[in-house]
């Protein structure tokens, strides 16, 4: 029995022993595989381009030695040096002084890290080798994180549909109880008087002006001088007949420009644009209406009417002070940054516009010296939906001889809507030089001269290539104009905006600032150091308005 009970107790401290022989030899297998598995060649050269996916085609592999460790491999680029990096690293611990995001990944997808002093791609995983297999493809949301985004995003989504959905009936029941009000009422022209009179940049003219250009009534409008002639189009000096009352009838001066029935895609271009009530700005001609004059075969545009008429005019019969060159010259870039801006004054979006034919015979000068800009028949209205081919269509235009470069080339970069900017950004400089030219402030001031004076009165796109391509030439900026510390600010801006490489231009946004933040002169009044040569036609009321 003794020798039984003895047999037992052994048995019984042999099995306990197995048991934790077992459990030692299990946790034991369970620390080695905790160890990582990872590819380790340190640097050497590779073929992997950076792109796609590759293989590092290192032959080592190795266990790591603290099971903290995660697989890392670093791709480099420097010059035409090309390595792969292949490691165990603790994820605690900074690499090359990056910490590790994400090495929870079973995959080792590259991302790219700035500042490294080269090309630097890194990825970390905690799979056995898993970083022999390189994954260079951006960056993913999860699709839990995209969800939840969208959820995010479709109620408000919703709501703004609604609002929108919501103001554009108002607009058409709005309208259609105005069209009504019209048919039963005689058509009264005080609006249009105010929106020819109102220079306050409010915007309830634009919207009394959208209106008027859907009335299908012809304005009375009796026709009086030219004005102008263009290539496309003859301007009109006009009455516009406001009613009739006891005391007799009583007349606004407005200006109709009138295109003869083979320019109507002309007019049309100009109606378009014209017609964006967003485009109203104290630097943009003041439209009215637009009218279809069916049975003289003739469309008329009706816009505000400047006496003083336009920059080339004003700088030929003027010798301008430094005040005036600041006022022309500012509103002239504040009138061309408003075409070129996604956005309005007050912060909402518009389409972007360029201008395609900025020259000085096409700048309105307003009788507080203020530049506007007209003649938008060569305007292109730089809408999202615009294709590549639908730019290239849209044709070498303007004029040869404030061509920019680009343009007298047909070179224009028709990926990139900016480089239509860019070319209207060169014509503003040309206009920029004649307003110095006539200044008093740069000395010895010669008669008017146009840019590239010498070349021929209207020359053709080939004499100007010579000249602007071939020549590299601009018109020349003597050194006395520089003498005067606001002139040579200008004369900076003029070299930089009509710099050849279009790139490498001012936008028209940043030369208005540069007005903007030159010394605001003291006395406005003090306009001109010559006398103004009015013409004979203008009225009393006319010479008033200048004088002011």
């Amino acid at each position: 029995m003794e020798q039984l009970r003895f047999s037992a107790f052994w048995w019984g401290t042999i099995m306990f022993g197995s048991i934790l022989l077992e459990q030692k030899m299990a946790s034991s297998m369970t620390m080695l595989k905790l160890k990582r598995l990872c590819k380790f060649c340190d640097v050497e050269s590779t073929s992997c381009t950076g792109t796609g996916s590759c293989m590092t085609d290192c032959s080592i592999t190795s266990i790591c030695p603290h099971p903290e460790d995660v697989c890392v491999s670093i791709w480099r680029k420097k010059d035409d040096n090309v390595t792969i990096d292949t490691i165990c690293h603790n994820p605690a611990h900074k690499l090359h002084g990056l910490v590790l995001e994400d090495y929870n990944n079973s995959k080792c997808e590259m991302r790219e890290r700035n500042g490294m002093g080269s090309q630097f791609f890194i990825c970390s995983c905690s799979e056995d080798e898993c970083n022999d297999h390189l994954f260079f493809t951006p960056y993913s949301l999860d699709s839990q994180v995209v969800s939840v985004i969208l959820v995010s995003l479709v109620p408000l989504l919703v709501l703004a549909v609604m609002v929108i959905t919501s103001f554009y009936w108002y607009r058409i029941y709005h309208q259609r109880r105005a069209g009504v009000k019209r048919k039963k009422t005689p058509l009264d022209f005080s609006d249009a008087h105010a929106i020819m009179m109102d220079d306050d940049g409010s915007d309830s003219s634009s919207t009394h002006a959208n209106n008027l250009n859907h009335n299908t009534e012809l304005l009375p409008i009796e026709l009086d001088a030219q004005v102008g002639k263009g290539r496309f189009a003859e301007v009109y000096k006009a009455k516009l007949k406001q009613g009739a009352t006891g005391a007799g009838e009583h007349f606004e001066t407005v200006a109709v420009k009138i295109f003869a029935d083979e320019e109507y895609a002309s007019w049309k271009n100009e109606k378009d644009i014209f017609s964006d009530a967003d485009l109203r700005h104290e630097n943009v001609l003041h439209f009215l209406t637009a009218e279809d004059h069916k049975v003289e075969k003739q469309y008329w545009l009706i816009t505000a009417y400047h006496p003083r008429g336009n920059l080339q005019e004003y700088l030929t019969r003027h010798v301008i002070s430094w005040d005036d060159l600041w006022v022309l010259g500012g509103s002239l870039a504040r009138g061309v940054a408003h075409l070129h801006s996604d956005h309005t004054l007050c912060g909402r979006y518009k389409v972007p516009i360029v201008h395609r034919d900025i020259k000085s015979s096409n700048i309105l000068v307003k009788g507080d010296l203020t530049c506007v800009l007209c003649d938008f028949g060569l305007g292109l209205r730089l809408d999202n939906s615009l294709s590549v081919d639908e730019l290239a269509n849209s044709g070498q235009v303007g004029t040869a001889r404030y061509m920019a470069p680009e343009v007298l080339e047909s070179r224009i970069n028709l990926e990139n809507i900016e480089s239509f900017k860019q070319t209207d950004v060169y014509s503003m400089a040309l206009v920029l030089w004649e307003i110095t030219s006539r200044c008093n402030a740069i000395g010895e001031v010669k008669d008017y001269e146009p840019p590239f004076g010498k070349v021929r009165e209207h020359p053709c796109v080939e004499s100007m290539k010579d000249s602007v391509l071939r020549d590299r030439g601009r018109p020349e900026i003597p050194n006395s104009w520089i003498n005067h510390p606001g002139i040579q600010v200008v004369c900076g801006t003029i070299d930089e905006c009509w710099d050849h490489d279009p790139e490498a231009r001012l936008t028209a946004q940043c030369v208005a600032e540069r007005f903007n933040d030159m010394e605001h002169p003291d006395k406005l009044s003090v306009r001109s150091n010559s006398e103004e040569k009015i013409p004979q036609d203008v009225s009393a009321t006319e010479i008033e308005e200048i004088e002011k």
